[in-house]
């Protein structure tokens, strides 16, 4: 739905199963008419689609797309946003690092990604920008030195600048502005705002604007500002607070380098911390229903020197907690957004608050998107009707929006 000037709010339908697109099609008639008819019944709603490898070959057969375009248009529904992050299967099965995969260094990488852009263009409307999230180039511990970490860099480069050729390309055919949003995520090739803008001028402004250049026919300046112009970065709020990176620090730092954020995504992830009325043993205990096969959920915890350490997934973090260095422990779970605690764990929901302030103030981005995607995972008395959920978590976003720009300038919100 349509917030502020231009921008977007919506979820990302990875929420829902389905790896081929007839089950993705029917995900969305299941859910997405009931959503927008409770929270946008007058004014149109966005999709922020997922679509596998499979789905998206399947659905630029026969006439599925152009069916689909007459079905959004009956409903008053559009496409400005996807994710093009998980490439395979991403429910009832074992995903974990599988999810990187294929990765940045492969063709196989660059056909999907081009594939839904030129999906993308076809459902587009006239009068927005479009973009598609993906991978942070790789899964770090895939590559064991430094010279195979500089080489994922070097080929993911190269790739990056075939898919931005084909984007300059689209934008002087069809007046369709795209962008490709790079999302960081820990133990990801690239996990934190410094890592990103390194990777960005270090790689992408310089050996990726030559080639560019060399490819268009253009100056190497011209070349730069199509890179800044069509990748960019996916904020996910749920990756950075893993890391300890607040908000005002990721939005400064891509203002400051005159990057720009092609979305955020509004997650939340769960954290712990050391106090004096709660046993680290019950913590463990409650962390421990969170700790499931499907997905990867990262862990980092603060020490009592201010260090961070890190770990591949939250069963070697729970283990963790039990050296008198514990201090604070945070997980990479996408846990509902409207809450702040789950029993004696917390939620980094302030991140998200301070987000969305920081938004009100200077809108960074016009696509807002909220991945709540571990519905069917999470501990079952926090699992609900579905399509409930999805309109609980935008309504608190919305309100939220809305309570914070009208408290910016002392008026009392009208909800």
């Amino acid at each position: 739905m349509k917030i502020g000037n231009n921008a977007h709010l919506t979820y990302c339908t990875n929420i829902h199963k389905g790896e081929t697109w007839p089950d993705t099609f029917k995900s969305m008639q299941d859910h997405c008419i009931a959503v927008k008819n409770a929270l946008s019944p007058e004014q149109p709603f966005g999709i922020g689609l997922r679509l596998s490898n499979t789905a998206s070959i399947e659905l630029l057969q026969d006439d599925h797309l152009s069916k689909f375009k007459t079905w959004l248009d009956e409903h008053d529904m559009y496409v400005f946003t996807m994710n093009g992050f998980p490439y395979g299967s991403f429910h009832d099965e074992t995903v974990k690092d599988k999810v990187h995969s294929p990765d940045w260094t492969t063709q196989e990488r660059v056909d999907y990604t081009s594939r839904l852009f030129t999906i993308l263009a076809q459902l587009l409307p006239d009068d927005m920008e479009g973009g598609i999230s993906t991978s942070p180039l790789s899964y770090r511990y895939w590559h064991t030195t430094n010279d195979a970490l500089d080489l994922v860099k070097e080929k993911s480069t190269e790739h990056f600048v075939s898919v931005v050729e084909m984007l300059v390309k689209l934008n002087a055919a069809t007046g369709k502005m795209m962008h490709l949003d790079i999302e960081p995520e820990p133990d990801g090739m690239l996990e934190s705002s410094d890592e990103y803008i390194a990777y960005f001028k270090d790689y992408l402004l310089q050996s990726g604007a030559i080639r560019l250049s060399e490819i268009l026919g253009c100056s190497a300046e011209q070349a730069r500002e199509y890179m800044k112009k069509h990748v960019q970065l996916c904020y996910d709020v749920c990756h950075f607070a893993v890391n300890y990176e607040r908000a005002c620090d990721v939005i400064q730092k891509m203002a400051d380098n005159e990057l720009l954020i092609g979305k955020i995504q509004i997650s939340a992830a769960l954290k712990c911390s050391a106090a004096d009325n709660v046993l680290i043993a019950d913590q463990q205990a409650c962390l421990r229903t969170f700790d499931e096969p499907t997905y990867l959920h990262q862990a980092v915890m603060r020490r009592a020197d201010g260090g961070l350490t890190r770990f591949r997934d939250l069963g070697y973090g729970i283990a963790a907690m039990s050296s008198a260095e514990f201090r604070e422990l945070r997980t990479h779970f996408h846990v509902p957004l409207f809450t702040d605690h789950y029993h004696l764990l917390e939620a980094t929901q302030n991140d998200i608050v301070e987000a969305l302030q920081y938004w009100n103030e200077r809108p960074y981005t016009a696509h807002l998107e909220v991945e709540t995607y571990t519905w069917e995972v999470l501990p079952a008395e926090l699992q609900k009707d579905l399509s409930t959920s999805i309109e609980r978590e935008l309504a608190w976003v919305r309100d939220q929006l809305i309570y914070e720009k009208h408290h910016a300038k002392n008026e009392t919100p009208v909800l």
